[in-house]
């Protein structure tokens, strides 16, 4: 993957993200390596989602995610800036995300009660992935606009884990996590559709 094909992130030109790719450049961490760490960070936030239910589970699964997010991030300067380009890279580039937002987002909808919107959110989002690689395929750039890309369902699922906390504390209801759940599902379906039709406009232009 070349650098136009990143996801612009700009937590990339914080120098904490600077410095600790550096180091992990000069150590015997691979990239790849990493981007599997971020699938054990979302299995574990998944899991103390399902099996340490209430304010401590909600606290770890909020880490959780901001450590699978940080992988993310750290896997591609390693990568990029670190020189450490594989021949595999640009699968474990794609294959773990696609796993840890499985997990996760399956996880928040057994969190809330409804099992079904988990499982139809993480297709959705697991097809916005193959909408942008579909574009990519036909010679286009990856489109990372949202409303709902991965970074964004990430923030819904820290956001709602953290309003989880001050619902249990206040009004002792349990409605965040099941919004939660299906403001992504909706929002992974209109980003389908807005990359989409994005991807169709640029090969209508073609003439």
């Amino acid at each position: 993957m070349g650098k136009e094909d990143r996801r612009p992130i700009a937590a990339r030109s914080t120098s904490w993200a600077r410095a600790l790719s550096a180091a992990l450049a000069r150590s015997s961490i691979t990239p790849n390596q990493i981007s599997v760490l971020s699938i054990l960070f979302a299995a574990a936030g998944a899991a103390a989602l399902l099996y340490w239910p209430g304010i401590p589970g909600l606290i770890a699964c909020a880490i959780c995610v901001q450590l699978r997010l940080a992988c993310n991030l750290l896997d591609g300067m390693v990568a990029m800036e670190g020189g450490k380009q594989t021949p595999t890279g640009a699968l474990y580039n794609e294959y773990p995300d696609r796993i840890a937002d499985s997990l996760l987002i399956v996880a928040l909808s057994y969190a809330a009660g409804l099992p079904w919107l988990g499982w139809l959110g993480a297709l959705l989002a697991a097809l916005t992935a193959y909408v942008r690689l579909s574009g990519a395929t036909l010679g286009l750039s990856q489109d990372f606009r949202g409303p709902m890309a991965k970074q964004h369902r990430m923030a819904v699922l820290t956001a709602a884990c953290v309003l989880a906390i001050v619902e249990q504390l206040t009004t002792h209801t349990h409605h965040i996590l099941p919004a939660a759940s299906g403001v992504i599902a909706a929002g992974s379906l209109l980003t389908c559709i807005t990359r989409t039709r994005a991807i169709a406009a640029q090969l209508g232009a073609r003439g």
